[in-house]
């Protein structure tokens, strides 16, 4: 099923989230709706697939992302310049 994308992006959202506050509804034409679970919550615009995944994750609070230290040289390293 298409849905698979956006459950997990609405998932994700809410384990940012401070409070489970956030669902997905899924319109008779295919379209996807963000809604708050609490009374008199805010519905969003119903929005395709990939539109709705992009809007979803870019709500709430961003992770921070853990860069080890392997990361942290690999990423130096790719941006020495060769000397000529």
């Amino acid at each position: 099923m298409r849905s698979t994308r956006a459950t997990a992006a609405v998932a994700r959202l809410n384990k940012r989230s401070e409070d489970y506050r956030y669902q997905m509804v899924v319109t008779g034409a295919g379209l996807f709706r963000l809604s708050e679970k609490i009374d008199g919550g805010a519905a969003f615009e119903a929005m395709p697939l990939e539109d709705f995944v992009r809007f979803v994750d870019a709500l709430g609070p961003k992770q921070v992302r853990r860069i080890t230290k392997n990361d942290a040289a690999f990423a130096r390293q790719l941006l020495k310049k060769p000397e000529i």
